[in-house]
C-alpha cells in the first residue's frame, strides 16, 4: 500500500476516535446567593393564634329509645330552657309495653292476695291440728315468691313508664341549639345525635398552637394575665387563661388544642378572635428568615458562606420558634458567621457561589415628538 494512502487511513482513524470521544463537562454555574450575617438578638414578647368562641359544655342529645321521630320543635339558633321538648318519637309501641307491664302488676298482685289469704287459712288449721307444719312451711315459701314476682313486676312496670317518656326528648339545660342532626321521618337507635346543644355558663377561646409554642403554652397553663383574647374588629383585650392543652397532636395538621377560659364574657358562639400570648425574652437567639432553612438527611440546616473562598457548607441548627417569617434558632449558629438566606434548595456542599448584585435599572428612553 502507498505511503500516501497508510496515511490517510490513519488520519480518517483518528478523526473517528476523536468524534466518538465523551465531551467534557460544562463547567458548574457560579450561583448568586443572598447573605445575612448572624448576629446575637433578643426573642419573646407576644404571639398571636387565631380562635374560636365556644361553650364550655356542649352536649349531642339524642333519645334514650329507638323510635320513628315525628316531630322536632327545635331550630338552630334557638334557645331552651331545662325541661323543654325539643323532638318526640312515635310512642305507640311504648305505650303498648307500659300497659303490658301495669297488666303484670295486676296479675302479680292478685297471686300474692291469694298466696296471702291461703296461708292464713292454712295457719288456723295448723293452729287446730288438722296439718302438719311441713305444709305450712310450704304456703310461706309460696307468698314469699309471689311478693317477689310482685316487685319484679312493679319494677317493670317503672322501667316501661320510664320507656314511655323517653319518647320525648327534653332540654337537659339552658342553652342554643347549634347543630340539627336528624329530622322529622327518620327511624333512630338509641343514643343517636338529634341535636347539639350549647348549654349556657362559661365560654373558652379555642386554638391551635404548634409544637413548637407547646412548652411555653404549657409554662402559662393556670396563670391569670399571661393570656388576653381581642375581638375581630376590637382593640379592647380581654384576660383569659389556659386551661386546657392537648396530649396528643392533631394527625393532620400536627398541632395541639388548647382551650383558654374567658369566664362569661359577652361573645357570641362561633365569633372569631385572636389569642395574645406573652411568652418570657429570651436572649442570646439568632434569628433568620425562613426562606434560610433547609432538609439535610431530616434535619434542619443553613448554608454557611466562607468568605474567603466563596463556598458553602452545610450546618445542622435547632430552631426555637418562629416570629412571623422570621425564625428562631436556639442553636447551631455563632455571631458573624455568614448565612445564605435565598437560594438554599440548588446548593451543593463545597460549591462555588457569588453574592447577588442587583441590576441597575435602565434608564427611561426620550423621545422627540
Amino acid at each position: 500500500m502507498p505511503s500516501s494512502l497508510r496515511l490517510l487511513a490513519a488520519f480518517c482513524l483518528m478523526v473517528t476516535v476523536a468524534a466518538c470521544g465523551r465531551p467534557e463537562p460544562a463547567a458548574e454555574p457560579v450561583r448568586s446567593v443572598r447573605t445575612v450575617t448572624v448576629a446575637a438578638e433578643s426573642a419573646g414578647g407576644s404571639h398571636e393564634f387565631a380562635a374560636e368562641v365556644r361553650a364550655r359544655t356542649e352536649s349531642r342529645l339524642g333519645f334514650r329509645v329507638s323510635g320513628k321521630m315525628v316531630s322536632r320543635s327545635a331550630e338552630v339558633g334557638q334557645r331552651v330552657q331545662p325541661g323543654q321538648v325539643l323532638a318526640r318519637l312515635d310512642g305507640a309501641d311504648l305505650q303498648l309495653g307500659q300497659q303490658a307491664a301495669q297488666a303484670a302488676v295486676h296479675a302479680a298482685e292478685s297471686a300474692y292476695d291469694l298466696a296471702a289469704a291461703e296461708l292464713k287459712r292454712y295457719r288456723e288449721l295448723r293452729d287446730q291440728g288438722f296439718i302438719s307444719g311441713l305444709e305450712l312451711e310450704r304456703r310461706e315459701a309460696t307468698l314469699q315468691a309471689q311478693r317477689s314476682q310482685l316487685e319484679q313486676a312493679r319494677a317493670q312496670d317503672g322501667v316501661q313508664l320510664n320507656q314511655a317518656g323517653y319518647a320525648a326528648l327534653l332540654a337537659p339545660a339552658a342553652g342554643v341549639v347549634t347543630a340539627v342532626e336528624a329530622e322529622p321521618g327518620a327511624v333512630l337507635a338509641a343514643g343517636v345525635p338529634v341535636l347539639r346543644l350549647a348549654h349556657d355558663g362559661p365560654r373558652d377561646v379555642v386554638f391551635a398552637v404548634p409544637e413548637d409554642g407547646l412548652t411555653a403554652l404549657q409554662a402559662l397553663a393556670g396563670q391569670t394575665g399571661a393570656v388576653h383574647v381581642r375581638p375581630w374588629g376590637s382593640r379592647a383585650t380581654l384576660p383569659a387563661t389556659v386551661r386546657e392543652i392537648a396530649a396528643a397532636a392533631d394527625p393532620a395538621t400536627r398541632t395541639f388544642q388548647v382551650k383558654a377560659d374567658i369566664g362569661r364574657a359577652a361573645l357570641q358562639l362561633g365569633q372569631t378572635v385572636t389569642v395574645l400570648v406573652d411568652l418570657p425574652r429570651r436572649e442570646g437567639v439568632t434569628k433568620l428568615p425562613l426562606t434560610a432553612l433547609t432538609q439535610q438527611q431530616g434535619r434542619t440546616a443553613v448554608w454557611l458562606l466562607d468568605p474567603q473562598t466563596m463556598t458553602v457548607q452545610v450546618q445542622p441548627v435547632e430552631v426555637g420558634g418562629a416570629e412571623g417569617n422570621t425564625v428562631v434558632v436556639a442553636s447551631g449558629l455563632s455571631p458573624g458567621q455568614t448565612v445564605v438566606t435565598a437560594g438554599v434548595h440548588t446548593l451543593t456542599p463545597g460549591q462555588k457561589v457569588r453574592l447577588y448584585q442587583p441590576q441597575p435599572a435602565a434608564p427611561a428612553a426620550s423621545g422627540v415628538r
